[in-house]
């Protein structure tokens, strides 16, 4: 037997039950970066990337993922989310971009997981984009940075 939420009684992995949660307000935010060369992020923010606008396609596309993250994590219910925000902002002194995203949704299981795919995403979708012009990007510092909602409340990362 577990007291894990994910097991079953006969240590099989399972979806968690939720029928019988009350439904409430749920957000979270999710941060992370890529690191690149002066060369690449000066390309990105001249918008001369071959392949397009870096930031644009990349903040969709973290939003798509968002959308879709029951679909990559096994035991992730599905959710109506009601609102997904991604910015992705170039900062000189990494040099590189740094992602944000925040999800909400009313419901009886809270968004930490779609937030966190949200910027992981959006990392590999700028990635993608400019590895004709480096590499050697590093993904770095993905992670959840707030939820609030559900029976644990409100967290923060100290």
């Amino acid at each position: 037997m577990s007291d894990l939420s994910h097991v079953d009684r006969s240590g099989q992995a399972r979806m968690v039950d939720v029928s019988a949660k009350e439904s409430t307000e749920r957000f979270a935010r999710a941060t992370g970066v890529i690191s690149m060369s002066a060369e690449a992020l000066a390309a990105v923010r001249k918008n001369s990337v071959e392949k397009g606008d870096v930031l644009a396609v990349a903040r969709i596309a973290g939003v798509m993922a968002a959308k879709r993250t029951a679909e990559l994590i096994p035991l992730c219910h599905p959710l109506m989310l009601s609102d997904v925000q991604v910015v992705a902002v170039i900062d000189d002194t990494i040099p590189g971009i740094r992602v944000e995203s925040t999800v909400r949704t009313a419901g009886k299981t809270g968004v930490e997981m779609e937030a966190i795919i949200a910027v992981s995403v959006t990392l590999v979708t700028v990635y993608d984009m400019c590895k004709s012009l480096d590499k050697s990007m590093v993904i770095s510092d993905i992670c959840l940075a707030e939820k609030t909602g559900g029976r644990s409340g409100t967290w923060k990362r100290p």
